[in-house]
């Protein structure tokens, strides 16, 4: 099979940890005997840099013509500390998400036996935590109009807006998942006090009908955060707006013990994108030692989503924990042991995808 990837570094660790997921990537190509191209291309605060947008058009022509986006990450204490900055990174991303129709980001919250203990949250409560949760990505407060401030600058506002088609979109996306898992839907939302949410509310409940082997609850997104936290293995599929979708996910990411392993699918209409839930780190940026393993499992659902090529995403899978098991792992995971460098994590999963 011929693939086609579109290669994100972005900035801080973002080319450390993309440039492991792509060994491993090579490397389990090679082991199935699919023929791979990729192209690097900028994005992010090195783009603004270099040409002075955050999100080039040479770029995004890239990703219109590939298969899938391999993303790392986004962001520099440069503009993060200069609030005056007319062009940000993160507008990059959002560009991004726009312009390929990134509507929906997916991202897997899992538990790691080895891991267990370094979560927050008791033993009991997270032990076998496996759900999903499902984030509409191109509405809502993020892209609504009209956003700014007044010309006096004492006060800002942002708009907040959906349309049925993108409620209808991302719901139906959410019941498929729930019909190929446990067949459960929390369908997170704020219909007490927001009219978004009272629409998001009146879709879902049309659309419902059409679910009925599913099983389908509503609940208001503080409750949410709070049985996140409580009860974490009641979940199975969550859906939700952008704003909330953001918040709760980070939020979940303390439930696997780190937030270097979780990895993401951002689904869209023409090319998807697969990255690390995390950010770009600048601190570790150039020293070796950042956490590979969520952007190398992000390279998994890059096979199993975008190619429709599960038995080499499981081999991954099978490869990151084996890893895990072997202590191979970098400081942020690591105990009392050793702790391994990037590039030396990232081999060591090549070299057993490779036996």
């Amino acid at each position: 099979m011929k693939l086609k990837i579109a290669v994100l570094p972005g900035d801080g660790i973002g080319p450390e940890i993309v440039a492991q997921a792509l060994d491993v990537t090579k490397a389990v190509c090679k082991k199935f005997g699919h023929e791979l191209t990729y192209e690097t291309a900028l994005v992010g605060a090195v783009a603004i840099d270099a040409v002075g947008n955050p999100y080039p058009g040479e770029t995004h022509a890239l990703c219109m013509e590939s298969d899938a986006v391999l993303f790392g990450a986004i962001g520099s204490p440069k503009y993060d500390n200069d609030p005056s900055a007319k062009v940000r990174p993160e507008q990059g991303l959002l560009a991004m998400r726009k312009k390929l129709g990134l509507y929906a980001n997916i991202r897997p919250v899992t538990t790691f036996p080895s891991l267990i203990h370094k979560s927050p949250l008791r033993a009991d409560l997270i032990d076998g935590a496996d759900f999903m949760c499902i984030r509409e990505l191109t509405g809502g407060i993020y892209f609504g109009r009209p956003q700014g401030r007044s010309e006096d600058g004492e006060t800002a506002y942002d708009t907040c807006v959906y349309s049925v088609e993108e409620i209808e979109r991302i719901v139906r996306l959410a019941y498929d998942y729930a019909l190929k898992r446990k067949k459960k839907l929390t369908i997170v939302d704020k219909a007490n006090v927001l009219c978004t949410s009272r629409l998001w509310r009146q879709v879902s409940q049309r659309l419902e009908k059409e679910y009925p082997e599913v099983e389908t609850e509503y609940m208001f997104v503080d409750n949410a955060a709070m049985q996140i936290i409580q009860w974490p293995k009641r979940f199975d599929v969550m859906v939700t707006e952008n704003m909330f979708g953001d918040i709760l996910t980070d939020e979940a990411s303390v439930i696997t013990g780190s937030l270097g392993m979780l990895p993401s699918a951002s689904i869209g209409i023409h090319t998807s994108v697969f990255e690390p839930i995390h950010g770009s780190y600048p601190q570790a940026a150039g020293k070796d030692i950042a956490n590979p393993l969520a952007t190398i499992l992000s390279a998994a659902l890059m096979f199993e989503y975008a190619f429709d090529l599960p038995a080499e995403g499981k081999l991954i899978r099978e490869a990151v924990d084996a890893s895990m098991k072997a202590k191979v792992v970098t400081e942020d995971i690591a105990e009392s042991g050793k702790a391994y460098k990037t590039s030396e994590v990232g081999q060591w999963i090549v070299n057993y995808i490779n036996k």
